[in-house]
């Protein structure tokens, strides 16, 4: 897993949506399914699979109907094209649940990540919040030296 300042060394892949985020893993450190989870997801939930399904839809009614008229290969009410539907169907159940849980693992993943970011994080600013107020406690110090410092000049001077 990477490590706070090891995610930016340019090896991710830009066009992922979790590439940018310290400790989550991408590119080579995925095994092959959540690789092909992340593609699957990515390319069955987007409009370019809807536009070439409709495409593949219509293509599939012309070419049974007009083209091929009497020899169609799936004659009315295109029985093998139901049969493919039913079977796009069940596969894409379990489909969408293996893509759902390589989700919910990035999301732990996401989630450790902005975990160890805050702990860190809370820990700098208990650091910072030390030393600020060390620097304050110094500088009223020094506010004070030199108002004695400036009484006694003063003193001096009227003597």
């Amino acid at each position: 897993m990477n490590h706070y300042n090891e995610w930016t060394d340019g090896t991710e892949d830009s066009t992922s949506p979790w590439a940018p985020l310290p400790g989550v893993r991408t590119g080579d450190e995925l095994t092959k399914g959540e690789r092909a989870a992340d593609t699957v997801r990515n390319k069955m939930g987007s409009w370019g699979f809807v536009i070439m399904f409709c495409i593949f839809m219509a293509f599939w009614a012309i070419t049974n109907t007009f083209v091929l008229k009497n020899n169609a290969y799936d004659p009315y009410p295109y029985i093998l094209l139901n049969l493919f539907l039913s079977m796009l169907a069940g596969l894409q159940g379990a489909i969408l649940l293996i893509a759902a849980k390589r989700a919910d693992a990035v999301a732990a993943e996401q989630a450790l990540s902005h975990l160890t970011i805050s702990k860190t994080s809370s820990e700098i600013i208990h650091r910072i919040e030390t030393d600020l107020a060390k620097n304050t406690k110094l500088t009223n110090e020094l506010h004070k030296l030199n108002k004695e410092l400036r009484e006694l000049l003063e003193k001096d001077r009227g003597e």
